[in-house]
């Protein structure tokens, strides 16, 4: 086990005359023991990232440390990182067993009953023992990812890297693979780099996550502070599925007006104070605190049509028009409850579960209340 440190690092990238920030002056401590998510869209430098960790990318600038030790310039075979790549790269001539043997033969002394000994534990341990003599051609895609993640875990190595692992497997065996992870992870308490750009993946493993985009690091913090406590604009329509509102809004006396309405908002005289003197502002809220009522009861509350109704089961995800405007908004109500396109309904949006967004910066000024803020702030180490 180790702590990994990134100081600083950035990546540069020649492209012709020009020169591409593919990574731009990323910062992250990651505990002993503990499972980072890397996540983000494509493109954002995530796997540069992990790559520059692994030493399969040389760094422009900064820091890379393994339990304080500096591995700018160690070779990727010294740096005692085993990494699991989204291709699995299993080699089709060898079995089971000899596939996850490779690393060992070619980087330790131990003779090859001890080797077996290593691939026979890691095998029950991945439930994998009776396909030790197969070789990849005859294995499922799940069978694939348990045996490149077996060739990692023999190396007992000191930091694990995986890039984007699952997202070859179908949406079921992809769930349940999630969980295998996360209970590996537990069981071997090995320092986890994991990159995916799967937020639902990212919410789900991680102890901490870590947004990037653009190369720019947004935020890192506990799943369930990203969610309710987003640093900024991009963080808060990133993470979550539906995503969350946003509307254009401008703070006249204590209202907020929705831009291209005549819709107005009133705000609190606490949350006012917090806004910093700003005036032009996104307004932003998360489906699920959408409250659809048969009428508006407040001055929170606001007549709409459903256009949309999507039955998911357990929920029913919504689409409507807030009156005399061409404003829509996202709802979830519970998966029981009737409600009907193209009839005329209210949203209520609670003050409680607003966030506000500085417009011109994306800067977070307002998220909404949370009731045990000690328990959001924990991570799952």
């Amino acid at each position: 086990m180790a702590t990994l440190t990134l100081e600083n690092v950035t990546k540069r990238f020649a492209d012709g005359d020009d020169e591409i920030v593919a990574v731009d002056d990323v910062s992250i401590e990651i505990d002993d023991g503990e499972f980072l998510v890397l996540v983000g869209p494509s493109g954002c430098g995530k796997s540069t990232t992990l790559r520059m960790v692994a030493g399969l990318e040389t760094i422009s600038e900064g820091a890379i440390a393994i339990d304080d030790e500096i591995i700018n310039d160690v070779p990727a075979q010294r740096r005692d990182i085993a990494m699991v790549f989204q291709s699995y790269a299993l080699y089709p001539h060898m079995t089971v067993r000899e596939n996850m043997r490779f690393g060992l033969e070619e980087s330790t002394d131990l003779d090859t009953e001890t080797m077996d000994g290593s691939v026979e534990r890691t095998a029950e341990l991945l439930e994998i023992e009776e396909l030790l003599d197969r070789k990849p051609g005859e294995l499922s895609g799940g069978q694939q990812q348990r045996v490149a993640l077996g060739r990692a875990i023999v190396r007992d190595p000191s930091v694990f890297l995986m890039d984007e692992p699952l997202s070859n497997l179908d949406a079921k065996l992809r769930a349940g693979m999630r969980m295998e992870l996360q209970r590996l992870q537990n069981d071997l308490d090995v320092t986890t780099v994991y990159v995916t750009h799967d937020q639902t993946e990212a919410m789900t493993m991680g102890d901490r996550i870590a947004i990037l985009d653009g190369g720019k690091l947004q935020q890192v913090a506990t799943p369930l502070e990203c969610y309710h406590r987003p640093r900024n604009l991009f963080v808060a329509g990133f993470i979550g599925e539906p995503s969350m509102n946003f509307f254009d809004a401008t703070l006249e006396g204590d209202e907020l007006v929705l831009e291209g309405t005549e819709l107005s908002y009133p705000l609190s005289a606490p949350i006012r104070e917090e806004l910093e003197g700003e005036t032009e502002l996104v307004l932003g809220v998360r489906p699920e605190d959408v409250k659809i009522l048969d009428e508006a009861t407040d001055d929170h509350a606001f007549p709409v049509t459903v256009d949309v109704v999507e039955p998911m089961g357990n929920e029913n995800n919504l689409l409507a028009t807030f009156e005399g405007s061409e404003l829509s908004i996202n709802a979830i109500v519970d998966g029981m409850r009737h409600v009907q396109a193209d009839e005329r309904y209210a949203a209520r949006l609670p003050e409680s579960a607003i966030h506000l967004f500085d417009r011109s910066s994306g800067r977070a000024l307002h998220n909404r209340r949370i009731d045990d803020e000690e328990k959001l702030l924990e991570t799952r180490v």
